[in-house]
C-alpha cells in the first residue's frame, strides 16, 4: 500500500503512522506491480491524462484509497471522500454541489468523487451516481472489500472499469517494514522478528503498520532498540501467536484439518476448522484448502463434492462472517462424509510424469484436424471413426495416445462410490478393445505414401504450378 521517503513528523505525532507512510508519488506506491508496472492497465490510465471512473476492488489495507488519491493529484482534479459506512444521500448531494461549483470556478476543475466500501451503500444510493457520471460531472472511484459482481449495480458497474488488488506480497510488505523503521524512535527488527510480523499482517500494510505503532510505544518505554522475536511475542502475547498464519503452527493447523478429513472424521475436520478461523486464518483461504481437498482426496468417487466446496466458498463471499463460516463447517463435514479417492490425482501426477521425461510425441495423422483442403490432402484426420457412429458410441479398437505410448494406463478407479460404477465401465470397454480386430493400417503418416500431386516446402511458395 504505502511507504513514501519524505520526511515525516515524529513517531510521537497524532498523525498515525500509516497516513505518515502514505505514498506521495506514484513511484512510491508498494505492490501491486500486476497493475501498475509499465504498459500495465492503471499504469496507462495514469499516464494518460484522462480520468475514467472504476471500481478498486481488494483485500482491506492494499492501497485502495492511496490510488485513488493519487489519481486526483495525477489528473489535478478536486478529490472528495464519501465513506459509504457514514454518509448518505446527504453527502452525494453535498458532493454533487461541490463538484459543480468546481466545474463554473474561473479556472474550471474536474472532481473525483471516491466511494470507501461503495458495497456499502444500498441500490438507490449507488444509482444517485449515475447520472453525474453520464453527464461527466465528476469521475467516480469506488473501493470495495466485495466482489462488485455481486455487490454493485450492474448500471454503475457498467460505466466503470474493475481493477483487482491483491493482498501484498511478504516481499512488498518487508519493503514496507524497512521504510518504517527509518522513522524516529522506531525500533529495529531481527530477521525473525521481521518474518513474524510480515506474516501476522497478511498482506495488510494497514496492519503491519498499526501494529509497528503499538510495539514502538511497549519498545520506548521498555529501552528496547532492536526487537527479537522471544520479545515481539512476550509484548503482543497471544495476538501473534494465535494468527501466525504463516508459521508452523499454522500450517500444522491446515495440516490437521486435512488429515482428518482424508481420513472421514467430521469431528476432527470440525475441530480443526474452527481452531483455524478462531486463530484468524482467512475463511477464503480455508475455503481454497476446502476445494483443494474436494479435488485431492475424494474426485471421482463423489464428483458433488467439488461442487459443494466451490458452493461453500461462494456462500461464504456472499454473507461473509460469521453467518457464511457455517457453509465451510458444513462442507468440512460432507468432504470428511464422502467416499474418498485419490485415483484421478494419482493419474493425473503419472501423466506429468510421463510427458516430461518423454518429450513430445506426434498426434497420429488419423486425430489431426483437417479444416482445409492441402491438409486433408495429406491425410490429416483420414482413417478416423466417429465414435456416435459405433455400436454403443464407442470405436472399439481405435487408438487415441501417440505411437509407442498406446499401452500405457494412467488412470485406475477404485472401488468406492461413484468409482464402483467408473471402474466397471472401463473395465467393459477395454475388454472390447481387447476383442476388437486391430484397425487397418491405412494412416499414411508422410504425403509421399499417398501420391500428392505436389508438396511444398513451408518455407514458401513454388515457383511454378
Amino acid at each position: 500500500m504505502s511507504g513514501s521517503t519524505a520526511s515525516a513528523p515524529r513517531a510521537g505525532s497524532h498523525v498515525p503512522l500509516a497516513q505518515r507512510l502514505r505514498p506521495k508519488a506514484l513511484i512510491d506506491v508498494i505492490g501491486q506491480d500486476h497493475l501498475l508496472g509499465d504498459g500495465l492497465p492503471l499504469r496507462l490510465a495514469f499516464e494518460s491524462g484522462q480520468p475514467h471512473s472504476c471500481i478498486l476492488w481488494g483485500p482491506p489495507g492494499v492501497g485502495k484509497t492511496t490510488i485513488a488519491s493519487l489519481m486526483a493529484q495525477a489528473f489535478d482534479a478536486q478529490f472528495i471522500t464519501i465513506s459509504a459506512v457514514l454518509g448518505g444521500v446527504k453527502e452525494i448531494r453535498e458532493a454533487v454541489e461541490r463538484a459543480q461549483q468546481a466545474l463554473n470556478d474561473l479556472v474550471p476543475r474536474a472532481t473525483l468523487v471516491f466511494v470507501d466500501e461503495v458495497h456499502r451503500f444500498n441500490k438507490s444510493q449507488q444509482d444517485a451516481f449515475l447520472p453525474h457520471v453520464e453527464s461527466g460531472l465528476f469521475t467516480f472511484i469506488g473501493a470495495t472489500t466485495e466482489n462488485p459482481s455481486f455487490e454493485v449495480n450492474s448500471a454503475l458497474l457498467s460505466r466503470a472499469a474493475v481493477y483487482v488488488l491483491r493482498g501484498l506480497s511478504d516481499d512488498a510488505l518487508h519493503v514496507l517494514l524497512a521504510r518504517a523503521c527509518l522513522e524516529p524512535d522506531m525500533p529495529q527488527f531481527d530477521a525473525d522478528a521481521a518474518d513474524r510480523l510480515v506474516r501476522y499482517a497478511d498482506g495488510d500494510a494497514r496492519r503491519l503498520l498499526n501494529t509497528l505503532e503499538i510495539i514502538c510505544v511497549s519498545a520506548l518505554q521498555q529501552k528496547v532498540r532492536t526487537v527479537s522475536d522471544d520479545w515481539l511475542l512476550r509484548s503482543l502475547g497471544e495476538t501473534l501467536r494465535r494468527s501466525d498464519k504463516g508459521g508452523d503452527v499454522f500450517y500444522d493447523t491446515i495440516s490437521a484439518l486435512h488429515k482428518s478429513v482424508r481420513g472421514s472424521d467430521p469431528d476432527a475436520a470440525l475441530y480443526w476448522l474452527v481452531r483455524l478461523l478462531d486463530g484468524g486464518a482467512d475463511p477464503r483461504y480455508v475455503a481454497r484448502r476446502l476445494i483443494r481437498m474436494a479435488n485431492e482426496d475424494i474426485g471421482l468417487a463423489d464428483p458433488r463434492a467439488l461442487r459443494t466446496a466451490l458452493d461453500a466458498s461462494e456462500v461464504y463471499e456472499r454473507l461473509g462472517s460469521p453467518e457464511g463460516e457455517l457453509a465451510l463447517a458444513q462442507c468440512a463435514i460432507y468432504l470428511a462424509m464422502a467416499p474418498k479417492s485419490n485415483a484421478a490425482y494419482l493419474a493425473y501426477k503419472s501423466a506429468v510424469s510421463l510427458v516430461k521425461r518423454d518429450g513430445s510425441r506426434p498426434v497420429p495423422n488419423h486425430l489431426r484436424n483437417a479444416p482445409t483442403a492441402l491438409m486433408k490432402e495429406m491425410a490429416h484426420g483420414m482413417g478416423y471413426r466417429y465414435a456416435h457412429d459405433e455400436p454403443g458410441a464407442f470405436a472399439a479398437g481405435e487408438t487415441y495416445l501417440p505411437e509407442g505410448l498406446t499401452s500405457e494406463r494412467f488412470y485406475e478407479p477404485v472401488d468406492r462410490g461413484l468409482e464402483i460404477k467408473i471402474g466397471a465401465r472401463l473395465a467393459e470397454l477395454r475388454a472390447l478393445n481387447a476383442g476388437a480386430t486391430p484397425p487397418k493400417q491405412s494412416r499414411p503418416l508422410n504425403p509421399a505414401a499417398i501420391g500428392l500431386s505436389r508438396v511444398y516446402p513451408i518455407s514458401g511458395l513454388p515457383h511454378s504450378t
